[in-house]
């Protein structure tokens, strides 16, 4: 007997502009994600009950809530979709606000079609548990006073329950499965992000920026930023960011 075919992935897409919209959701049919549009944030927290996206394309300006508002009703409500920001704004704080709000990437606009398909790709692939990875059978990876558990989905510091995104959780997990090694940008976008095109090293920066601020509230500071070359997370040594 056959298989079933596989479902195709489900993409809402919020956005107020229909031209956006339009483009968008074109697009992504062409290249078969099934796909469901709506123009307010009242209505996408709507749609995400009914329509259960694997993804969420999410402009931040919006009529009614803002994207960063609708995402962190969806992370107060425990929903883990993945949520790719669309924002015509790109300085740090915007960023910063972004990630707080739970994003998994975001892109700015103007953007091309082809670069938002990619980045779609990449977090639905990386939102799929990794089972290549060295150490993903240990269960629970431990350093120092941190630990993740990757079957309860769950990091603790000296004990403390720190929530983090998908994104976020999965970049801890790539560090410390390579703790006490430095990792550059690149490889972080290649084994975290999944980009198989040139990705921005600015996210990096801005994930390791935000992470930083939920994990090292506790001394010593774990991740460290080896100028030239990448981060590490470690016991601190001298020179280190």
């Amino acid at each position: 007997m056959r298989e079933p075919p596989a479902r195709a992935a489900r993409v809402l897409v919020v956005d107020d502009e229909p031209n956006i919209s339009a483009l968008l959701s074109a697009t992504l049919r062409l290249v078969e994600f099934e796909v469901r549009v709506v123009d307010t944030g009242h209505r996408a927290l709507v749609a995400i009950e009914e329509f259960e996206p694997d993804l969420v394309v999410l402009d931040v300006m919006l009529p009614d809530l803002d994207g960063f508002d609708v995402a962190k009703r969806l992370r107060a409500n425990g929903s883990r979709v993945p949520v790719l920001f669309l924002t015509a704004r790109d300085a740090v704080e915007d960023r910063i606000s972004g990630l707080s709000a739970g994003a998994d990437d975001y892109v700015t606009k103007p953007f091309s079609l082809e670069e938002v398909v990619l980045r779609i790709r990449a977090i639905l692939r990386r939102s799929q548990p990794e089972l290549d990875a060295p150490g993903a059978d240990a269960g629970v990876l431990r350093y120092a006073d941190l630990e993740l558990d990757e079957d309860a989905h769950e990091v603790r510091r000296a004990g403390r329950l720190i929530d983090l995104s998908p994104t976020e959780f999965n970049l801890l997990r790539y560090l410390m499965i390579n703790a006490g090694r430095v990792v550059s940008k690149a490889q972080i976008l290649d084994r975290v992000w999944k980009y198989d095109f040139g990705g921005d090293g600015r996210i990096v920066e801005s994930y390791v920026y935000y992470l930083r601020r939920k994990i090292d509230k506790t001394d010593p500071p774990l991740i460290h930023t080896v100028r030239g070359v990448g981060y590490a997370l470690r016991l601190p040594r001298g020179g280190e960011e």
